[in-house]
């Protein structure tokens, strides 16, 4: 553990520089292209025919993208910074609280931005896939906090996975449209994103996995951390241009 801990400062502001440089290209390249939250409401006793779809704002897409891109340059400089002191002590006692509250929000925005990309508008869907996605994040914080590596206890791993397909399940329904009269499909940028953040997302538990099994360098979980710094940078910068490409550029 000892070896590592002195790249994980420079790894962390590395990563800071990098979230932020793409949070500033975004906002100063993207168009003003926005996605709309909308919401559908009963129009007599239920059961009945709700009324039409009404629009409650839009969410320009970049600011959306610049966002998470943001909270995690801020969360790389708090650990560097001020919580320097509480980040040094949870990696010794194998475990990074400021990890899991950051991607709780930052990930959590990420699925809330691919399922407008399907069309999933509906402010109560995207409230339940932002909570539902963070359910998961916390449940790998439990794993940490419960549990130490090769402890073979795996329940709140267990349950974070259970949670964290569900919003993929929404999306796939929306990516697969069945019934839909429209014929319309969408571009194909919309899928290069499914596919790609999706299997982000599946590493990302796979890498907890190797840290918790202690399998290989994964037997340092520092090692374990700094894979983590190396995906979440990754997995926010393939989401951002991927959505710049399709929909942000000019």
């Amino acid at each position: 553990m000892e070896a590592l801990a002195p790249k994980l400062r420079r790894d962390n502001l590395v990563a800071a520089v990098l979230h932020l440089a793409q949070a500033v290209a975004v906002l100063a390249l993207a168009t003003s292209f926005a996605l709309p939250v909308t919401g559908t409401y009963l129009a007599g006793p239920p059961g009945t025919t709700p009324e039409e779809q009404v629009v409650l704002f839009d969410v320009p897409t970049g600011a959306a993208v610049a966002a998470f891109l943001l909270l995690s340059a801020l969360a790389h400089v708090v650990v560097t910074t001020t919580w320097g002191a509480g980040y040094r002590a949870d990696l010794a006692r194998r475990r990074n609280r400021a990890r899991w509250i950051e991607y709780s929000v930052s990930s959590s925005l990420m699925i809330v931005l691919i399922a407008q990309l399907v069309g999933i508008s509906d402010v109560a869907a995207l409230l339940a896939l932002f909570g539902v996605n963070a359910s998961m994040i916390l449940f790998g914080w439990l794993q940490e906090h419960y549990e130490d590596p090769g402890s073979r206890g795996w329940l709140p791993f267990i349950f974070g996975c259970a949670a964290g397909i569900v919003p993929w399940l929404a999306i796939t329904v929306y990516l697969v449209s069945p019934q839909s009269t429209s014929g319309a499909e969408p571009p194909a940028f919309v899928y290069g994103i499914f596919v790609s953040l999706f299997a982000f997302f599946n590493v990302f538990a796979l890498n907890q996995w190797l840290q918790y099994r202690g399998l290989g360098r994964w037997r340092d979980y520092l090692f374990g951390e700094r894979v983590y710094i190396l995906l979440s940078l990754v997995a926010k910068s393939a989401l951002s241009w991927q959505v710049f490409a399709g929909t942000l550029a000019s």
